[in-house]
């Protein structure tokens, strides 16, 4: 299985919270691919500078290849999938991480369940 996990889902992973599941953690290690999209570091780096988020968005950026993830970039296709998306959920990364998920597809790890109305690519955990 592919998937792509969320931004918190990636932090968590990087700096090795307890907030990741046992679950989650599974699912991950049992996918054949995991990849991570480039507007999650575009969101770490926005939250960064405005106080949210401790780190750089560098060090995230590199962590994706040393965590044996993989980047996906955002494509043009992508970012017009998002006009498709019913507006259950107004955060506009998580909404292009889904437009990215049923585009390629790819399975979507998230602890945002709101995201699971989207589509049965969501997985929650």
């Amino acid at each position: 299985m592919r998937i792509l996990i969320d931004t918190q889902i990636f932090i968590w992973a990087v700096i090795d919270s307890e907030n990741l599941s046992a679950q989650a953690r599974r699912i991950m290690l049992d996918a054949t691919e995991v990849f991570v999209s480039s507007a999650s570091i575009w969101e770490i780096a926005i939250k960064a500078r405005l106080g949210k988020l401790e780190g750089k968005p560098n060090e995230f950026a590199e962590a994706i290849v040393q965590s044996g993830f993989q980047e996906i970039a955002v494509m043009a296709r992508h970012a017009a999938k998002v006009y498709d998306l019913p507006l259950y959920h107004r955060d506009p990364f998580d909404r292009l991480l889904i437009a990215q998920a049923i585009s390629e597809p790819l399975r979507l790890l998230t602890a945002d369940k709101v995201l699971a109305r989207y589509s049965e690519l969501v997985m929650t955990v």
